[in-house]
Order: C-alpha cells, then structure tokens, then sequence
C-alpha cells in the first residue's frame, strides 16, 4: 500500500470484469430483482457486448454466490431468508474483525483519514434523509473500512456479502436505522480507531452488526 496522497497506475479494466461489476450493480440496486432470469441474449444487447464476456462475467457471480444455476432453466439471481440474512452479518462481522485488527496493527492514520471522508458522505446522506444515498454511504464505509485493512482477501470476500446486504435492505427498508442513529454508529467506530483502543473497536463492530441483524429479522 503506497502512502497516502501518492499517485499510482490507474487499473485497467477488462471487459469481463466492467460487466462483471455492472451485473453487480444491477443486482445491489434491485434492478435484476431476487429471483429474476438472466437472460443471455438479452442482456448481451442492453450492454452492447457479445456473448462470451458476459457468460464469463456471469459465472463469476456465479462463483460469488449472487447468481444461482438451475438445472436446464438457466441462471438466476439469488434470494435471501431470515437466515440468510443473518448468515450475511455474522460473516460480515468474522470479515470486519479480522479487518479491525489489521488497521490497529498497521496503519490507523490512514484508515482515519479515508473513514472520515466516507463518513461525511454518510452525514450528507443522512442529512438530506435520502435512504439510497444512506445506503450507498454506509457500503462505502464499509468497504473503506475493510480496504484501509490492506487485505486483499478480505476485501474481495467483503465485496460479494455487502451485495447481498443491500439486497436484504432493499426488500426491508423500512428496517432501516434513523439516519442519525446510523451517522453516529459509524462515528464511533472512526472514534475509536483514531483512540487506538482496539477492544472498544471490536465491541462496536460486533455491536453494529448484531443490531442490525435484530432490526432486519422480520418476526
């Protein structure tokens, strides 16, 4: 990880993995519903792509978990339960962990630095109390968090379980915290980071993700 500020080589993209992240996309923002075919052919047009990068592209989220093959029908995007939902936030939790206790160990200036920045868009969302945005700040902070730890893995892992997040939250919205609960959750945890006290940050992760797997359950 070069230091803070440093220019570095711009990645470049290949067709597989910009398709990739648009079938992403269509899914976190409920555009391909739970449950929806994926048409081949169709979709081929709508991107302006042949068939080969996007079958590829396909059987990455198919590898992911997000997409699902049936047996002579074609694929399908996944649909979460109860349980799944609650699958999804404890692995979350094992995966931001881990996360917290690399940013303690490496260096926490940086991941300050960038989780203040995530957190001001979330202030921002929340202020304007529009729940997409919120949505879109909080899988920000998120993923910040688990970059700033410098694991790749990680943050891979993390990718795929905060698609199937939105996806509980797109079907549960009105589950969702009030915006300046949420602002402050995120705020303690930049807080603590900053403290260097690890075991408050750790308390707090566990904490976020246990609430929200209370707010979520539907009985």
């Amino acid at each position: 990880m070069g230091r803070l500020g440093e220019l570095e080589p711009v990645p470049r993209k290949s067709t597989v993995e910009i398709v990739s992240d648009e079938l992403r996309s269509a899914i976190l923002y409920g555009s391909l519903e739970p449950g929806a075919q994926l048409g081949e052919a169709e979709l081929a047009a709508r991107l302006g792509i042949s068939r080969g990068p996007l079958r590829e592209a396909m059987q990455r989220l198919v590898q992911e978990g997000l997409l699902h093959s049936e047996p002579h029908r074609g694929l399908f995007v996944i649909t979460l339960d109860e349980g799944d939902v609650e699958d999804v936030y404890r692995t979350r939790l094992a995966i931001e962990r881990a996360a917290c206790t690399l940013i303690m160990e490496r260096n926490r200036g940086e991941a300050v630095v960038r989780l203040t920045r995530a957190l001001k868009a979330l202030v921002e969302a929340a202020r304007q109390r529009d729940p997409v945005a919120m949505s879109d700040a909080d899988q920000e902070f998120h993923q910040v968090l688990v970059s700033s730890s410098g694991s790749a893995r990680l943050e891979r892992m993390a990718l795929t379980l905060l698609v199937e997040t939105r996806m509980c939250l797109n079907a549960l919205q009105d589950k969702y915290p009030e915006p300046e609960e949420l602002v402050e959750e995120h705020r303690r945890l930049v807080d603590a980071i900053g403290d260097g006290e690890e075991e408050r940050l750790l308390k707090l992760i566990e904490e976020h993700m246990t609430d929200s797997i209370e707010r979520l359950r539907t009985t």
